[in-house]
């Protein structure tokens, strides 16, 4: 697949330090709870650790991923928001608080954590979901033309995610591209032939062009 145009402007390395912080909090028994799907557990750590260092980032990026992963967002926002007073412009908090104010309904505040994410971590460990959020967020707002773009860019880095290439033809659909659409619903169900929305997605299509 080709890289998108777009992406050319980005920027090919992240920053060192999100490299560095990413191994620090991978080493925890915390992250190792979180990793596991044992988000209680996790917490549980965090929180303890946050008693006895108020400072540790890492504790509050796990706490924070954890709480969100138990729809905890308002808990997780308040947390994201000390760490980010800790460190301003740590691509893991930018991106923690996106995930919040989009599972929130908060489509401009994503968008703006969103993009400061894109800019502090172009080759970032959540790149791929961060440009999906982006094109769900700009469906949310009709601006189809923009999801096709964000949504362009996350199936680039997840190439066999069905769910996505569905989410980018629905977007196309809308925007009035029907063949780009229609590529992109064959995509899907190529990947998942029972994907529903890509089935109901193509339909449409189909119907739609044999009425011209």
């Amino acid at each position: 697949m080709r890289v998108p145009w777009f992406l050319v402007l980005v920027p090919l390395l992240a920053p060192p330090l999100a490299s560095q912080q990413r191994t620090a909090e991978r080493g925890s028994s915390a992250f190792q709870e979180y990793q596991n799907d044992n988000f209680e557990e996790a917490v549980r750590i965090c929180k303890a650790e946050l008693a006895a260092n108020p400072a540790n980032l890492e504790s509050h990026v796990v706490l924070c991923r954890s709480l969100v992963s138990l729809r905890r967002y308002e808990e997780s926002r308040e947390y994201a928001l000390a760490g980010r007073n800790i460190s301003r412009y740590d691509p893991r908090i930018i991106e923690i608080l996106g995930e919040i104010y989009y599972f929130q309904g908060r489509n401009n505040e994503a968008l703006q954590y969103f993009q400061q994410y894109v800019n502090l971590a172009p080759q970032g460990d959540r790149i791929n979901n961060v440009y999906y959020y982006m094109g769900e967020v700009y469906i949310r707002q009709s601006r189809y033309r923009r999801a096709d773009i964000a949504l362009s860019t996350a199936v680039y880095y997840m190439p066999r995610n069905a769910e996505w290439w569905s989410r980018l033809a629905y977007a196309r659909e809308n925007a009035g591209e029907t063949q780009a659409a229609l590529s992109a619903y064959e995509k899907a169900l190529s990947l998942n032939s029972q994907l529903a929305d890509a089935l109901r997605g193509l339909e449409r299509i189909r119907a739609d062009l044999a009425g011209r």
